[in-house]
């Protein structure tokens, strides 16, 4: 069972949330949080697999409570961030310091439990669009010395792999871009988020636009 945490500061929100979750036979909502704080108090008490976290509560917001979930070394939930288009800096705040990915609120139901499926396998949501439009947007203003020396310690084909997945590519389609296995992709991509001491996928794709990586040249499949 894939445990689920909800946040939003909207009864009818959790209610709605609930309803479509409990639909599932494979994911189980735990518990639900109308703020940031109760949101962190409880994913620490019920150590929750996801949780679906609004960026804008009272008491405490989602970036921050976010942030707290993401340094606790003893809490293993991977957070998505529920939200509209007009959140778009706090949403780019939110993947900075620790959100797995994130996913608007008019989203269809089976996008939002597609969503939690690739969460709890550990992975990341970088496909929507706008993903690219936020990170694109607002890292380009904010070049890190810290960044850009970890990438450079990158192999070249790490780098290649690395561009890629700025590029919004799953695995599969790396794979056949650099015509490798996809475990070898695998591979390289955890080779990468270690180097980097990303979290996951997003933040090494924060990486890549930081350290200005993402602008270069698009990757050779020699």
């Amino acid at each position: 069972m894939i445990r689920v945490l909800i946040a939003d500061d909207q009864d009818m929100v959790r209610t709605g949330l609930r309803l479509i979750l409990s639909r599932e036979t494979d994911i189980e909502v735990i518990a639900d949080a109308g703020n940031g704080a109760e949101a962190v108090e409880i994913a620490r008490r019920l150590r929750p697999d996801v949780v679906l976290m609004d960026v804008r509560m009272p008491v405490m917001e989602g970036i921050a409570a976010t942030a707290i979930l993401a340094e606790d070394a003893g809490s293993t939930a991977r957070v998505l961030i529920l939200t509209t288009f007009d959140d778009e800096a706090l949403v780019y705040d939110a993947l900075a310091v620790g959100a797995s990915g994130f996913l608007l609120k008019d989203a269809p139901a089976d996008d939002l439990i597609a969503a939690i499926h690739i969460l709890a396998r550990g992975e990341s949501i970088l496909a929507p669009a706008i993903t690219r439009r936020l990170i694109d947007k607002f890292t380009r203003q904010q070049p890190r010395a810290q960044e850009t020396q970890s990438v450079e310690r990158l192999t070249a084909r790490e780098r290649e792999v690395l561009r890629s997945m700025a590029d919004g590519l799953n695995n599969a389609e790396i794979a056949q871009f650099f015509t490798i296995g996809e475990a070898t992709v695998k591979t390289h991509v955890a080779r990468i988020l270690q180097k980097l001491d990303a979290r996951d996928r997003v933040q090494a794709v924060i990486a890549a636009y930081r350290s200005g990586l993402a602008y270069e040249p698009p990757a050779s499949r020699d």
